[in-house]
């Protein structure tokens, strides 16, 4: 896009947030019309796909926090001066008289990642050590989401990632350059992406017209992606989830993210992990949590119940006399742990009252009223209210 192009582009207006909203605030916007916009939940619709493309674009500057302060001090700092394409001179009123495109600076791909905009302001004012436009233009990080099952959560799953975003180019495999031919070094900069130049007591960089920017000239551009070294296709990652995600839990897969340009790095994928309840388990950390039905009975005289666990099955003993409402450990057959183990299975037991008895166990629990009462027991001795 052209300097005025970008300079003019509200990336706050385009995610819907004020220009001081937080990092959560911008992330929360961005994914909710990332799922409302994406091209697989939108088939066929052209306005939605470059929607898409604007707000990931917003979204791969504004949610870098060193890109967002040069994209905000940028745009303050050409609020009021010209644009025209060329030199830099201080111009009347504190403007410029004379500009650069900015798009150089971010290759012609949206958010297109380090190596722009900072080495630019750098070579402006004489500043960054000999930093140079050449530096890789590392591949914006993207961000998805997937849903988990509780169990697939605990113990890890493989999941296939359905994606829409700038990849290299298969056809030159990212060079930019027809295949069979190479990208040459620009005899105007000698590769170093600016042009050099003094102006009074000031020294000023801008960079290389001839290369813009990029340090290197190709003579015979790759027809499949016109020499940006990067294509937008969709692509299916397989995902590896370490057992014991939690909910909203963020895995970070280096290089996956999108493509760089001409061959530099790619960003990374960041995927979010929601996790779904489950009829039977709870979570506490690593343990695992189950509330157990019993009977009076069998929290009276004890007992022995088979409770489910991740892995199959296992015993857990009632003691005799166990009150209502106490939980009982089994150590070991909770959530794999990172470093190795497991967290413990926490049994909550809860006393399952009958709605409904024949005769026979009516009498029979009348008779033991009876007992209990001739046996000097009372349930409320002690109790505050009594």
């Amino acid at each position: 896009m052209s300097q005025r192009e970008w300079i003019e582009k509200d990336f706050y207006k385009e995610l819907g947030v004020s220009s001081s909203a937080t990092q959560d605030e911008i992330k929360k916007a961005y994914r909710k019309l990332a799922r409302d916009l994406h091209p697989d939940a939108n088939p066929g619709d052209a306005k939605a796909e470059e929607r898409f493309k604007t707000v990931s674009e917003a979204h791969a500057v504004l949610s870098d926090p060193a890109k967002r302060k040069e994209y905000d001090e940028t745009r303050k700092l050409f609020a009021g001066g010209g644009y025209p394409r060329g030199g830099f001179s201080p111009g009347a009123g504190g403007g410029f008289s004379q500009g650069f495109d900015i798009g150089d600076i971010f290759g012609g791909a949206a958010g297109a990642g380090d190596g722009g905009l900072g080495d630019l302001l750098g070579g402006l004012f004489n500043r960054g050590g000999g930093r140079t436009a050449t530096r890789p233009r590392r591949g914006a990080d993207v961000e998805t989401e997937t849903t988990l099952g509780f169990r697939e959560a605990a113990q890890g799953v493989t999941v296939p990632l359905r994606m829409t975003s700038p990849s290299p180019c298969t056809t030159c495999h990212g060079s930019g350059a027809k295949p069979g031919t190479s990208p040459r070094v620009c005899p105007n900069c000698n590769g170093s992406g600016v042009i050099s130049r003094n102006q009074g007591a000031f020294g000023f960089s801008e960079p290389c017209d001839d290369c813009r920017g990029t340090g290197s000239i190709i003579d015979d551009p790759c027809v499949d992606c016109r020499g940006t070294g990067i294509q937008n296709r969709t692509r299916t990652i397989t995902v590896r989830i370490p057992p014991g995600v939690s909910d909203g839990q963020r895995i970070r897969l280096a290089g996956q993210g999108e493509a760089g340009l001409r061959g530099a790095p790619s960003g990374d994928l960041y995927v979010t992990v929601h996790v779904s309840q489950d009829k039977v388990f709870g979570r506490n950390g690593d343990d695992l949590t189950l509330v157990l039905p019993v009977s009076y009975s069998e929290l009276v005289l004890g007992t022995t119940v088979s409770v489910p666990t991740l892995a199959g099955r296992v015993g857990v003993k009632v003691p005799p006399g166990t009150a209502d409402g106490r939980t009982l450990r089994v150590r070991g057959r909770g959530v794999p742990k990172r470093g190795g183990g497991a967290g413990d299975l926490l049994v909550t037991v809860k006393v399952a009252v009958p709605q409904k008895l024949d005769d026979e166990a009516t009498r029979a629990l009348e008779r033991y009223a009876e007992a209990e009462k001739a046996g000097g027991f009372d349930p409320r001795a002690g109790w505050a209210g009594a």
